[in-house]
């Protein structure tokens, strides 16, 4: 190991040591301080003089007499199949007073994207239980489908939801959540923890909390932490894993405080010049491969700072990702939760996972007949605040009845509430019906024979009606 006193300048979270031998980029090292305790870090650039560490820990205490020392190891997890049910910190260490974990193979941390050669087309529907999703926005396996959300909007509500319900279909098929917090609160990830615990949901989960007042870097870590283990169970246990991670936003804010105290030259509002490509780095770990029965699909959230689509986080993630899901703050001020807005939301992979064998043979044209009706309704909306809605005729009225029922009955439902996609699919049959059969142009005839509740009623009613009928009485 090699020991160095050259420490020539401290800045931030990071080190600048003078150094005379070969240092390996993400190694980790050792800073002796001079009382004694020891700090950890790892190499984030090296040249021919000088290696730049950034500090785990934090740099106090680290001055020009503590001792530096380089490992020759870089950053790996402990992984073990015992990791389900456990909580870590952002860097891998159990918080949950649980002893340490066994590993059964320490995995470097820095993967690797997925050869495009190795990689399977994202496939097969992965239940939510949230109706504005699994109808509108279906999520499929291996697909990486960011929420974008805005400051006060309850995307981590909705991200404890997802991890509670979400669940393959078919036997014999393994599910597992790996859950990553980034800069959350004490009370959140308090709150995070209880939930987990009390509804059983961390049986099959892996949960990563990263504080606010933890170290910016232990940020950069805590993603890579969350997809190494996924990876682990993926293609080691074949088990199908979904990774949540929330808030890419405040992972991006210690992207932004790491190269400033680098003294980098900033990109747009600031950023590093290189979050597109450090953002790919994580996003491009999710999907299939070829002769892996195992999958890896992300769920990303990140706050839109001002509620722009346009900043540079949302904007770089769009590119990199497969569809978004956007919340509405407009919704959330009418109290309907979850506030999806599903006009701007997008699942570019959803026809890949709907239709027969999958969902059921009337998803697609149903979609398109929902999201066209909806579409027309609230642009109603906007006419009736200018004429008032007696001017409008039978047919609009019709449209903008249907619009106030979607939002109240389609995508307002309970946090606790688990629809499967059957029930989501009767539901929007029966908001349909509020349309006259003409109306459903984008569906054809023998759909409407099968799932219209005028023509269910003769063989019984349907799912999602007989559990209101029930739930009323």
């Amino acid at each position: 190991m090699k020991e160095y006193k050259t420490i020539s300048k401290v800045a931030g979270p990071l080190i600048f040591v003078e150094k005379t031998e070969p240092v390996g980029f993400g190694e980790l090292v050792t800073i002796t301080l001079p009382d004694g305790s020891v700090k950890r870090g790892q190499v984030l650039d090296t040249s021919k003089d000088i290696v730049v560490v950034q500090v785990f820990e934090g740099t106090r205490g680290i001055d020009s007499s503590s001792t530096v020392r380089f490992t020759g190891d870089i950053v790996r997890l402990p992984c073990s199949k015992d990791m389900l049910g456990r909580v870590l910190s952002g860097s891998g260490d159990p918080i949950d007073g649980g002893p340490k974990i066994v590993p059964e193979e320490r995995r470097e941390i820095i993967g690797a994207a997925i050869n495009p050669y190795a990689r399977q087309y994202p496939r097969e529907f992965i239940q939510t239980g949230i109706s504005a999703i699994d109808g509108m926005n279906t999520l499929v396996r291996g697909q990486k489908l960011p929420i974008f959300s805005g400051s006060g909007l309850p995307h981590n509500d909705i991200a404890l939801q997802i991890a509670r319900q979400a669940k393959v279909r078919g036997e014999g098929e393994e599910f597992a959540v790996i859950f990553a917090a980034m800069g959350i609160t004490h009370e959140e990830a308090y709150q995070f923890m209880k939930e987990f615990e009390r509804t059983g949901a961390l049986e099959r989960a892996v949960v990563f909390l990263n504080l606010a007042d933890d170290p910016a870097i232990e940020r950069i870590l805590t993603p890579r932490m969350a997809l190494t283990a996924a990876e682990f169970l993926a293609y080691e246990y074949d088990l199908h894993v979904l990774v949540i991670l929330t808030d890419m936003t405040n992972y991006c804010e210690a992207l932004r405080e790491m190269s400033a105290a680098r003294e980098e030259v900033p990109g747009r509002r600031g950023y590093p010049g290189y979050m597109y490509t450090d953002l790919a780095t994580i996003y491009e770990r999710a999907g299939r491969i070829r002769g892996r029965k195992g999958t890896i699909t992300q769920m990303p959230i990140l706050t839109m700072p001002g509620d722009d689509i346009t900043h540079p986080i949302p904007d770089l993630t769009g590119y990199i990702t497969e569809g978004q899901i956007v919340l509405s703050r407009e919704l959330h001020a009418k109290g309907i939760y979850p506030p999806i807005d599903v006009l701007p939301s997008l699942s570019r992979l959803m026809k890949e996972g709907i239709g027969e064998g999958m969902t059921r043979d009337d998803h697609v044209q149903w979609n398109d007949q929902m999201y066209a009706a909806y579409a027309e309704g609230v642009d109603l909306r906007g006419l009736v605040a200018i004429v008032g809605e007696e001017a409008l005729s039978e047919r609009d009225r019709r449209y903008l009845r249907f619009a106030d029922e979607f939002e109240k009955r389609f995508i307002q439902q309970g946090k606790y509430e688990d629809r499967d996609i059957e029930y989501t699919l009767d539901l929007g049959w029966e908001l349909l019906a509020l349309l006259p059969e003409s109306e459903l142009t984008k569906i054809e005839r023998k759909y409407i024979e099968k799932y219209h509740p005028a023509y269910r009623k003769k063989k019984g009613e349907g799912k999602a009606e007989a559990a209101e009928a029930e739930a009323a009485a």
